[in-house]
């Protein structure tokens, strides 16, 4: 049976119904798969799809009828404006990076890789094995799965120079995803009202979490190999804060790695302030021409938080992360999370670690990094010939995006429009600055679908920027 097709039979009742009287009876399931050929289940899904948007009414044993239209007094909600005062925050409900897209649509604009970058092999076999063990039945551990606490504290620990203690499993606690831990993070290590320093431009979920924990951003400009560290030595001796978040590896939307000595001068500033850096390692599993070199290996004092995510290497459908933290950082965030959630899944938590575990998981990740370096280089060359005035300053060495710079004075709220109308889906620069935008800005995600579009995105995005320069 085929999603498609029930779609296109569902798109052709719709017409029906929308010229029909109230009452009037559909035909037959058996009519309707001799009229179109379909199967019945493709007829039932159809119906089903119908009914859930409230256009038939089904009544067993008697047939399907189109749902009589009632009208009635639309509800009034204007007492909540009373009642919930002002929002925290003004965020966006859905981001542009998570809107759905039709599979006609050149869908630069994505936050999540495309399911052949996923290891949909070893995820549906985790899974299966998962339900049949303990954990579908089990409540897990407030603070994670020992197993996997033990993995994610080991892979850490992996990279720690000689001399320095690696993390230990308790210092471990496992998240339903890392934006969850931001929240928590911000929540736990900043007073509220408190000033949290961010890179700009930054992960646009940062800024979000940071606007609902009721934090004070404040911006520190970041470059190709990470923020100037004097500049940030200056940004917490004028504010007063305690605690950075930052992306040292593959950062979004920018693509930048730190640079060794950067990194250690960074990790010299927040020491000498007794502060915190929040490390989020989001896209620690997608190096191409390096690997990712965690800060947080380099600290055995408790000033790096680390956040290391698996839902975007492994599955989105498998929302599993963790923070490393020691001291009483740790048990801040654990007793946050404990108040959020209580617990992650403990069948998400399984099956995660049955993925990273397989012998197969490093096999699978040698051909991500191939595939993305395949994938980024295309969309490059097609930036180059077809759209040379978005203009790539830095060339990432991982990650999953191209920051291209547009011409000063391009609006890119109307460019993204106008891609949009041409089929093109681009996410404006704007959401990953916490404070005005420093230029014009698009991110583009080389690790959506189907990258031979990325000519013909990249045409579309030229044509529609001589159009908004005119």
């Amino acid at each position: 049976m085929s999603d498609g097709s029930s779609a296109r039979l569902a798109g052709v009742l719709r017409t029906w119904i929308a010229t029909a009287p109230p009452g009037a009876r559909l035909p037959s399931t058996r009519a309707l798969v001799a009229q179109h050929r379909a199967s019945p289940g493709t007829v039932q899904q159809a119906l089903r799809a119908l009914s859930t948007q409230g256009l038939v009414e089904s009544r067993p044993g008697v047939g399907t009828f189109v749902r009589a239209v009632r009208t009635a007094r639309p509800p009034d909600y204007g007492w909540q404006t009373a009642a919930l005062g002002s929002p925290r925050a003004r965020v966006r409900t859905v981001p542009p990076a998570l809107r759905s897209a039709a599979n006609d649509v050149v869908a630069l604009h994505a936050g999540y890789p495309d399911r052949e970058l996923l290891p949909e092999r070893l995820v549906r076999s985790a899974l299966a094995r998962a339900a049949r063990g303990e954990p579908a039945l089990s409540r897990a551990p407030a603070a994670g799965l020992p197993e996997l606490q033990s993995w994610f504290a080991h892979e850490l620990g992996a990279s720690a120079p000689v001399g320095t203690t690696p993390p230990a499993p308790g210092d471990t606690v496992v998240l339903p995803g890392s934006q969850s831990g931001l929240s928590s993070v911000f929540r736990a290590l900043v007073p509220g009202g408190g000033p949290l320093l961010l890179e700009s431009p930054t992960y646009w979920g940062a800024i979000s979490a940071a606007a609902q924990a009721g934090v004070r951003v404040v911006p520190v400009p970041t470059g190709p190999d990470g923020p100037d560290p004097e500049e940030l030595a200056r940004a917490f001796e004028e504010t007063g804060a305690r605690v950075l978040y930052a992306q040292p590896n593959y950062a979004n939307p920018t693509g930048a790695q730190w640079s060794s000595r950067v990194a250690q001068q960074v990790l010299d500033v927040v020491r000498s302030r007794g502060a915190f850096l929040v490390e989020d390692d989001w896209a620690h599993d997608f190096g191409i021409t390096t690997t990712a070199a965690p800060l947080a290996a380099r600290d055995d004092g408790g000033h790096v938080v680390y956040l290391r995510s698996l839902t975007k290497s492994v599955s989105p459908a498998l929302r599993v992360a963790a923070v490393i933290a020691r001291g009483p950082a740790r048990e801040r965030v654990l007793a946050d999370r404990g108040a959020e959630s209580m617990y992650v899944s403990g069948l998400l938590q399984a099956a995660a670690l049955d993925v990273v575990t397989q012998p197969a998981w490093r096999t699978h990740l040698r051909g991500v990094r191939e595939q993305l370096r395949a994938r980024r280089d295309l969309l490059l060359a097609s930036l180059r010939e077809h759209a040379p005035d978005a203009h790539v300053e830095h060339v990432p060495a991982g990650g999953l995006n191209l920051w291209a710079r547009l011409p000063d004075g391009t609006d890119v709220e109307q460019l993204v429009h106008e891609c949009e109308r041409s089929g093109v889906l681009l996410a404006p620069g704007t959401e990953w600055f916490p404070a005005e935008p420093a230029a014009p800005f698009v991110r583009l995600n080389y690790a959506g679908p189907d990258p031979g579009a990325f000519p013909a995105g990249a045409r579309v995005l030229g044509e529609a920027l001589e159009r908004v320069r005119r």
